[in-house]
């Protein structure tokens, strides 16, 4: 490893220098300079490309090199128009999917940025909030619980400084950090206790660090590819890109069938394989990608006006499938205004001697302060000046306690205060009412047992308090030492439920989502809690208990209790996972260090924007108000862009497939194509172009009272259905124009154009709703753009324009004709839709879409 890499092996002094830093940290000035030669600090693998480039990559897309090398295969053969309108068509389509899914990702991005992760940084004297992104080596950071770790830095000052570090070492327990320069040549990672990197975080205590690496530099961004694997797909993503397989096989085949039968009647090559070529762009949904683009995009933008960040916009289709949500109550059903109410020794007997061991064991702790403690430090001040902190243990979820280790008047007393099943675990003694320490025996344990479940069950919160007079320098070498803690007595707290907490789960449990409380506290208090909000949460497991199931005993019975107490992070994680293998979308709401797993193995991870970094990072979106009625109405705007990517599937695979048979089998009987490559491209872009305000559209109370999951069958049983009615009357259309019309081509290829660009356009307002199409009124720009878009079509042939595509104009009996069957196919389709949800044909689409 070179010596540049191994920063904690040189001394803190030269470091200084080096970076031509100080005490006072950099001078503002100087920062432009030392972010053109650094770089921003971020690890992405890869800058953004240049908007050339990106619109360049648009041309990757084989059917879009198909089409330009046809464009070319025609201007070779002497085919100028047919060049000319091809690449015209194609430049339009790309432009067109270019311009709007970078306005939708720019806008996206821009709510991704509002809650990025901030470090405190020392500039000119002066300590400010800056983006993590914008620190530079010779940066001054603090540091305090909590906290990820920026950049890779020397530690300048550290108090009681525990950073998990697992991501880079895999070490399972935090790790302690010092300041002070390390002589022995060690270039090991793990033992640099002098240095923290980027990507851990800081477990509980304080400090100061000087940032010396940054960005790709780092040792997180040196492994960054191994680190940044893609992250499994998501069900949403899978479905797309199951659906694309799909369209792109059946269009494989009717092209090939297309191009077989227009070879074997002899028809001219060159005009079969644009026909074949252009019918695979009718098939193809090419604006897919930007629908959902801006589907997911407009939801985010939504969500944010209801207080909800988005960081990752696919998580949206995510949370409108949540079909169970696992929180913590406290903050979340309660109102995390947790109010002391007694503090009692072991008699039940008021003693100001409890609150004050506990404001000292809060005091002095410098992990993250929960509740709890910023309850008892704001109850009551108390003189702390005499105290000195020697040491302390932070809190764990396997002793569920924190200790600290404290000297006055040179005397040393250890302080634990925690759960009181587990103080009571480690205690020999007890204060009697006298204050004269006892010998714990089982009677006096049972009656501070009872005392403890009677708190609980009247809906108090408990802490324990224990104390040890010690002789030892550290704390571990205190708790070997000690033959047992000192048992002092219990303080009691309130946290009273929120009046909107009840409201915003009944609304919840009518979306089908089902609340389960995943929380640390014991189980009288949360079924107490439950009682008050009036919620019937059935069964109850306790940490003890999952610990003893093996997972495919764990997997029934997650999915019978609803209250999970008494657990640890591990088990949080494990409780997930099961439900997630049960086959549920799980959400999971957390705030704290211990959080981070579970908000990355769920499938929606939900943290508030004052939670923890950590937190924040691992969650997909941000509450910027702790509520589960945001909550509710988060789901509600999932469900939403949901619903409107599913229009533009359902369109594309009810409407265009019936054409796209409608031209195959035509090919059979007809002596010519039943539509010029260029006709059918026009016809394609006006189609797309009506469906753009697809996103905007309005979405019917009905269909988001149920989550929403992605069913393939359910969109091949609507294909199935849907295709051939419009298909039907592709062949009327065929009918009455070669029969009673006598129809030559151009005038066939005129009237097939109108009729089909008519009927799969404004079958829109059929398929958009299971409602009638008067009950459910869809977005005015959704019907000014799909009216204006058919009258468009309609007038096309009788202008100039017409002439280049080889259109002729129709007789007016004509097209009134024209206007009758679309008429009559849009109100089959409104027949076959009440059919198709009420038949079991739908069944299976029907129990998972509502």
């Amino acid at each position: 490893m070179s010596k540049e890499k191994v920063f904690w092996l040189q001394p803190l002094e030269k470091l200084f220098e080096k970076f031509q830093s100080s005490a006072e940290g950099l001078r503002t000035h100087s920062i432009s300079g030392r972010l053109k030669k650094y770089g921003l600090n971020t690890i992405a693998s890869r800058q953004e490309a240049l908007l050339l480039m990106q619109f360049l990559g648009r041309f990757k897309n084989p059917l879009v090199i198909l089409l330009i090398s046809a464009a070319i295969l025609s201007a070779i053969v002497g085919e100028s128009r047919s060049c000319i309108l091809i690449i015209s068509m194609v430049m339009i389509s790309v432009v067109l999917d270019f311009t709007q899914e970078y306005r939708a990702g720019k806008a996206a991005e821009k709510l991704r940025h509002s809650i990025a992760l901030h470090v405190c940084v020392l500039r000119d004297g002066k300590k400010q909030e800056i983006p993590a992104t914008q620190i530079v080596p010779g940066d001054i950071v603090f540091l305090e619980a909590g906290d990820l770790i920026p950049a890779d830095s020397r530690i300048i000052s550290a108090h009681d400084l525990f950073v998990n570090q697992a991501l880079l070492t895999g070490e399972t327990f935090p790790v302690e950090k010092y300041q002070g320069d390390i002589t022995a040549p060690d270039e090991d990672i793990g033992n640099a206790r002098n240095a923290v990197f980027m990507g851990t975080s800081v477990v509980s205590g304080y400090g100061q660090i000087l940032i010396c690496r940054t960005g790709r530099s780092t040792f997180l961004g040196g492994i960054s590819d191994l680190l940044q694997r893609q992250a499994p797909p998501t069900a949403f993503t899978l479905g797309i890109k199951n659906f694309g397989f799909f369209i792109m096989r059946l269009t494989i085949l009717l092209v090939f069938f297309v191009l077989v039968a227009n070879l074997f009647f002899h028809r001219p090559w060159l005009e079969s394989v644009l026909f074949a070529l252009a019918l695979a762009v009718g098939m193809t949904p090419e604006f897919l990608p930007m629908e959902v683009s801006i589907s997911l995009a407009r939801g985010a933008m939504r969500m944010a006006k209801k207080k909800v960040i988005v960081k990752r916009l696919s998580a949206i289709h995510d949370l409108g499938s949540m079909d169970i949500l696992c929180t913590d109550k406290t903050g979340t059903l309660t109102q995390a205004h947790i109010q002391i109410e007694r503090y009692v020794d072991c008699e039940g007997n008021k003693n100001s001697e409890i609150l004050n061991l506990a404001y000292l064991n809060s005091y002095f702790q410098t992990g993250v302060k929960n509740p709890l403690d910023k309850s008892i430090l704001g109850f009551r001040t108390f003189d702390t000046d005499y105290w000195k902190k020697i040491d302390e243990i932070p809190f764990d979820f396997e002793s569920r306690c924190v200790s600290v280790l404290l000297e006055k008047d040179r005397e040393r007393s250890m302080i634990v205060k925690g759960a009181p099943e587990n103080i009571l675990k480690l205690s020999k003694t007890y204060r009697d009412k006298d204050q004269q320490i006892q010998h714990l025996d089982q009677k006096t344990e049972k009656k501070l047992h009872l005392m403890f479940k009677e708190m609980s069950q009247n809906g108090l919160r408990v802490l324990a308090l224990a104390q040890s007079h010690v002789s030892s320098t550290e704390i571990k070498a205190a708790m070997e030492e000690k033959q047992g803690l000192t048992f002092v007595g219990f303080i009691t707290f309130y946290d009273p439920p929120k009046k909107s907490a009840a409201r915003a789960l009944a609304h919840l449990k009518n979306k089908g989502i089902h609340i389960k409380i995943i929380t640390g506290d014991n189980e009288d208090v949360t079924q107490h809690l439950c009682s008050l909000l009036g919620l019937e949460m059935p069964g109850v497991l306790t940490g003890s208990q999952i610990l003893a199931m093996d997972d495919q005993a764990l997997r029934v019975q997650v999915e019978k209790n609803h209250l999970f107490c008494r657990v640890t992070p591990a088990q949080k994680n494990r409780i997930i996972g099961l439900l997630k293998q049960n086959g549920h979308t799980v959400g999971f709401m957390g705030d704290g260090i211990n959080d981070a797993p579970s908000l990355h193995m769920a499938d929606v991870g939900i943290s508030v924007d004052t939670a923890v970094d950590v937190a924040r990072e691992a969650a997909d979106f941000i509450l910027l108000e702790e509520n589960l009625e945001v909550v509710h109405d988060a789901v509600v705007e999932g469900r939403y862009t949901f619903e409107n990517i599913m229009k533009y599937i359902m369109m594309m695979t009810s409407s265009n497939l019936g054409n796209m048979l409608s031209m195959a089998g035509a090919t059979l009987f007809l002596p010519f194509i039943p539509m010029m490559p260029p006709q059918i491209l026009l016809n394609n872009l006006l189609y797309d172009f009506s469906q753009i305000p697809i996103p905007l559209d309005n979405v019917d109370i009905e269909s988001v009272k149920t989550p929403r999951k992605w069913d393939m069958k359910f969109i091949r049983n609507f294909m199935i259905v849907f295709g051939p009615v419009s298909s039907i009357f592709d062949f009327l259309t065929f009918y009455i124009m070669l029969v009673i019309y006598h129809a030559p081509k151009e005038l066939f290829q005129t009237g097939w154009f109108i009729e089909s660009l008519a009927t799969q356009t404004l079958v829109i307002f059929i398929i958009r709703t299971r409602l009638s199409p008067f009950q459910s009124k869809p977005h005015p720009l959704l019907t000014i753009t799909t009216l204006s878009l058919v009258i468009i079509g309609t007038i096309i042939p009788f202008t100039f324009l017409g002439k280049n595509f080889d259109f002729t104009e129709l007789p007016l009996d004509f097209l009134a004709i024209i206007f009758v069957i679309v008429f009559c196919y849009l109100l089959l389709a409104e027949i076959c839709k009440r059919w198709f949800y009420k038949s079991s044909f739908s069944l299976n689409a029907v129990n998972n879409r509502s």
